[in-house]
């Protein structure tokens, strides 16, 4: 079994649900009483991301940092437990002597495995309005991804960053959720990337009639693969 290294804390509520289903993965898989060989970095996301809002530069060489020292513990590959964050995992990628397992990558594979080919995404505003996040899923997989309205991306945001983020899970903005989800419906998504990985929080597959693609359990699972080729 190889070793995952995983950049936690982006933010700590979402880093438990990528332990916790790494190590039921590798259960499921192996049995008796197996677990995962994992090395987690957790970052202080305040000081870390919120305090250098915006200065990518400043962001990407913190985690380049990490990695180093991931790799220094004995990491045999990377995850980064965030969407957001891999608008610099190129940077990171570039610097690093182990490979990135890149969430958008393996939730393509998810939403080609359905036989998909227009999807919808909900995440920050970087996620959703920077071409880091929708380019790759075009020009490596051919996806087109559509997303909501500009006050509905503003609310979206607002609720990742006042609420998910601080572990707030509030029924009312759910339905909020539910409703952007049915006007990308409207507008033709054959399904929905959650595209933070503290909307699963809030979420569920059962909530919505189409397919629903749970970034932090497909990467989650992914890892698990990787490490046990």
């Amino acid at each position: 079994m190889k070793t995952i290294g995983l950049i936690g804390g982006t933010t700590w509520h979402s880093t438990i649900e990528y332990y916790r289903i790494i190590n039921e993965t590798v259960k499921e898989k192996l049995g008796k009483s197996h677990s995962a060989r994992c090395i987690l970095y957790s970052i202080n996301f305040e000081e870390t991301v919120v305090q250098n809002q915006g200065r990518w530069d400043v962001i990407s060489k913190s985690f380049i940092d990490i990695t180093k020292k991931l790799e220094n513990a004995g990491a045999d590959f990377l995850i980064i437990c965030a969407n957001t964050m891999h608008k610099i995992a190129d940077d990171i990628e570039n610097n690093a002597d182990i490979p990135i397992i890149h969430i958008a990558d393996v939730t393509a594979e998810k939403i080609i495995e359905r036989g998909l080919s227009k999807v919808g995404l909900l995440g920050t505003s970087y996620t959703m309005e920077e071409n880091f996040y929708k380019e790759r899923l075009k020009e490596k997989f051919n996806i087109e991804t559509i997303i909501p309205e500009k006050n509905e991306r503003d609310l979206i945001n607002k609720i990742i960053l006042n609420e998910l983020t601080q572990g707030k899970i509030i029924q009312s903005s759910k339905q909020r959720y539910l409703e952007i989800i049915e006007n990308l419906i409207d507008k033709k998504a054959e399904g929905i990337i959650l595209g933070c990985t503290e909307i699963p929080l809030l979420i569920k597959k059962d909530d919505v009639d189409i397919p629903i693609f749970d970034t932090t359990e497909i990467h989650a699972k992914a890892a698990v693969e990787y490490a046990l080729k």
